[in-house]
């Protein structure tokens, strides 16, 4: 088994934006991040359901169905994700469609000082504006890792410059196999004052 990290992948179309790896953070339950801008089309974010699962996938164009990371299916890996407390499975919609998805899994550091959050997927549909969903479902992302105790997001370092500067842009830096964005716990500071 090797211990070389892969980056998850935004899928548009047949093109394949390998993506970040992000601290989880939990977004049952709390309000819908709407994104509008003037002219264009609006899109929600929201905690992913059961019943999505199956959209996810398609909107990976086959890709999360060809890879041979293990010997889970990705929808049935999707689907125990959705209820796991130490994962969040997002959705980005727009008039009632799936525009894209994102996972982020938790896992304790001591080194960091809390948990660490890892973007393990990301899927963007074809018709939709790659830039923009990828921006709001990483900053959900980055407010529910926040929630969850994380001190930092992680991301598998892309090879392709370009999808490198659109990390960098959303705040990921670092040299290595993986960028980071450190994060705010939320109450963090108050328990390290006592």
């Amino acid at each position: 088994m090797s211990d070389q990290r892969s980056a998850p992948r935004a899928v548009r179309g047949q093109r394949a934006i390998q993506g970040s790896r992000a601290p989880s953070g939990d977004c049952a339950g709390s309000a819908t991040l709407t994104e509008v801008r003037p002219g264009g089309v609006e899109y929600q974010v929201r905690a992913a359901r059961i019943t999505d699962i199956d959209r996810i996938v398609a909107l990976g164009d086959g890709w999360l169905l060809r890879r041979d990371a293990g010997p889970m299916p990705a929808a049935d890996l999707l689907r125990q994700l959705v209820y796991l407390p130490q994962a969040s499975v997002l959705v980005a919609e727009a008039r009632r469609e799936i525009a894209g998805s994102a996972v982020l899994v938790l896992r304790p550091s001591v080194r960091a000082g809390g948990n660490v959050g890892t973007i393990d997927l990301l899927v963007i549909g074809p018709d939709h504006d790659t830039q923009r969903v990828t921006a709001i479902l990483v900053e959900e992302l980055i407010r529910s890792a926040s929630n969850k105790g994380c001190t930092v997001v992680e991301v598998a370092r892309p090879e392709d410059p370009a999808e490198r500067s659109t990390w960098e842009r959303l705040g990921f830096s670092g040299a290595g196999q993986v960028i980071e964005r450190a994060v705010g716990a939320v109450g963090g500071a108050a328990r390290r004052a006592i």
